[in-house]
């Protein structure tokens, strides 16, 4: 599994070079370009990546960035030590993430990533990336509820329309999951180490 020429040369647009581990577009923008792209657990070098879901999106970036710098991570730090019910959640979070993380790996015919690697954003215990936490949303839409609230504060990034242009135009129209359905514009998603 690869991106096609047209999602790859607009991934490497937006991050600035060409993505390591690209498996497969997780999520689309509503202008359709890729803005979350599913990686390998493992670089083509054999580098363990644990990274799965990465934003890819320049607008989306910046948005996820702005809310890091205004204390939003602080803030639900605070909340998931105090709140059970949001612990178990994010603890679900975790678990789901390493379960596809491990379902990439064999995909992909690399070894998976030993058991208990981290898996992104600080999950299970901490709030440690936005950009991570959102993309895991947005290529899972209700797996993850800091990325989703972290979707929502973002704001609709997209509305400016395309972060980059597309070399044969956007790939879709609409925004669409994993598995090709629609998503409604508020589950829109992002990663934050460097696919």
């Amino acid at each position: 599994m690869s991106l096609d020429a047209a999602d790859e040369a607009a991934v490497t647009t937006q991050l600035g070079r060409r993505p390591r581990g690209a498996m497969a577009v997780a999520h689309r923008c509503p202008c359709g370009l890729p803005d979350v792209i599913q990686t390998a657990p493992r670089l083509p070098d054999g580098t363990p990546f644990p990274t799965l879901y990465y934003l890819t999106c320049v607008r989306a970036c910046a948005a996820a960035s702005r809310l890091e710098a205004g204390g939003l991570m602080r803030d639900m730090a605070e909340r998931l030590a105090a709140d059970p019910a949001l612990r178990a959640a994010h603890l679900a979070a975790h678990s789901g993430y390493a379960a596809r993380r491990d379902a990439a790996a064999r995909e992909a015919g690399v070894p998976p990533l030993p058991a208990g690697a981290a898996t992104a954003g600080g999950m299970p215990d901490r709030v440690k990336c936005l950009h991570a936490l959102a993309a895991h949303e947005l290529a899972v839409p209700g797996s993850n509820p800091l990325g989703g609230e972290a979707i929502l504060a973002m704001g609709p990034w997209w509305s400016a329309g395309p972060c980059v242009a597309a070399a044969d135009g956007p790939a879709q129209a609409a925004a669409v999951g994993r598995d090709g359905g629609p998503l409604a514009a508020a589950t829109v998603g992002v990663d934050g180490a460097e696919a």
